[in-house]
C-alpha cells in the first residue's frame, strides 16, 4: 500500500518588493531554511499593471545556487557576464546552475495586455558543487512533454519523470522534480514521491484538497487564516503546501479544478550562509565571494 505524504504546514505568499522595485509575491525564503531543503525560496510575480514589474532586475550576481524561472504570461529578457542573452516565453524556462559565480539581469515586459505572470525558485547546491561552471538550460514551450490523461487531466513533466516520460530538464546535482498538474473538477491526481526527499504543491489557479484525511485539517497555517474546516479544507491560490515524508501524494481538485505547481529534490543536509543572490556554507566563503565581487575578481569562468 501507498504511504500517502499528509500536510505537513500551508503557507499563504506574501507581498514583497524586490530587485529595481518589482512587486511579486514571496512564497517561502530565508526564514524556511532548512525545512525545505534543497529550496531557498520561491517568488510568484503576477500583475497586469506594467509600474509593478517594468523595473526589472537589473545586473546583479549570484554565487552556489540555481535559479529556475518559468513564465506562463509576458516574457522576461535576460543577459549575462558570460555573453548569454535571451527571452524567455510563455511556456517557457530557464534552468540557471550559478555555480562558481554569473553576474546577470532580468527584465520583464507585459503581454499585449499588460500581463505579466511567472515565478522563479531557487535550489541549493552542495559544497562539492557550489564552485562548478555555470550553465544555462534555455527549455521552449515545445519540447515541455504535457501528458493528457484520463478525465482531463493535464501534466507538464519540466523535470523529472510521469508514466516513463521525462522532462527536458536533466543532470541536476539535487535529482529535483518540477511538474506544472491541472486538475478538472472534483477529479483526483495520484503521483509517487521519492521517500525522503522535500515536497511542496504551490496551488496556482481554483483550489484542492491536498491531503486525504480531509475532515481533520491538522495541519500547520502560517499567514493569513483562512481556511474554514467546514469546506473541506480547500487549499486556494497563492498558498504553497508542504508535505511531510512519504511515497506519493494524492489531491483532490474543488468545484473549480485546481492547477499547481508540484516540485520535490533530494535535501542536501549542510549548513547555509546567505546574503542576498550568493548561498554557501560557511560565513568566510560569502565574505570572500564579495570582496572578489567588489575587485573584479568574482567570474572564474570567462
Amino acid at each position: 500500500m501507498a504511504n500517502l505524504r499528509r500536510v505537513r504546514k500551508v503557507m499563504r505568499s506574501m507581498p514583497t518588493i524586490e530587485g529595481a522595485g518589482v512587486h511579486l509575491k514571496r512564497v517561502f525564503g530565508f526564514r524556511h531554511v532548512p525545512e525545505l531543503d534543497p529550496f531557498l525560496l520561491l517568488d510568484d510575480f503576477h500583475s497586469e499593471k506594467p509600474g509593478d514589474y517594468v523595473m526589472g532586475f537589473p545586473w546583479h550576481p549570484h554565487r552556489g545556487i540555481e535559479t529556475i524561472t518559468y513564465v506562463l504570461q509576458g516574457k522576461v529578457r535576460h543577459e549575462d557576464s558570460l555573453g548569454n542573452k535571451g527571452v524567455i516565453r510563455p511556456g517557457e524556462l530557464q534552468w540557471m546552475t550559478a555555480g562558481s559565480g554569473i553576474i546577470h539581469q532580468e527584465m520583464p515586459e507585459g503581454d499585449k495586455n499588460g500581463i505579466l505572470w511567472g515565478f522563479q525558485l531557487w535550489a541549493n547546491l552542495p559544497a562539492s558543487h557550489k564552485m562548478m561552471n555555470p550553465r544555462y538550460q534555455e527549455i521552449k514551450s515545445n519540447i515541455v512533454p504535457e501528458l493528457f490523461m484520463e478525465k482531463g487531466l493535464k501534466i507538464r513533466i519540466i523535470c523529472g519523470e510521469v508514466n516513463g516520460i521525462e522532462g527536458p530538464v536533466r543532470e541536476i546535482i539535487t535529482r529535483p522534480e518540477y511538474l506544472d498538474v491541472t486538475v478538472p473538477p472534483a477529479e483526483k491526481f495520484f503521483h509517487r514521491t521519492v521517500p525522503g526527499y522535500a515536497v511542496f504543491a504551490y496551488v496556482i489557479e481554483g483550489s484542492g484538497n491536498f491531503d486525504r484525511e480531509k475532515d481533520t485539517c491538522t495541519f500547520e497555517v502560517e499567514g493569513e487564516r483562512y481556511l474554514d474546516p467546514a469546506v473541506d479544507c480547500m487549499i486556494e491560490k497563492e498558498n504553497l503546501v508542504f508535505y511531510g515524508d512519504g511515497d506519493s501524494i494524492e489531491v483532490t481538485a474543488g468545484e473549480r479544478g485546481v492547477r499547481f505547481l508540484l516540485v520535490a529534490g533530494k535535501p542536501i543536509g549542510e549548513p547555509v550562509a546567505w546574503y542576498g543572490p550568493i548561498v554557501m556554507n560557511t560565513q568566510a566563503e560569502l565574505k570572500t565571494a564579495f570582496e572578489e565581487y567588489r575587485k573584479g575578481t568574482f567570474i572564474k569562468h570567462p
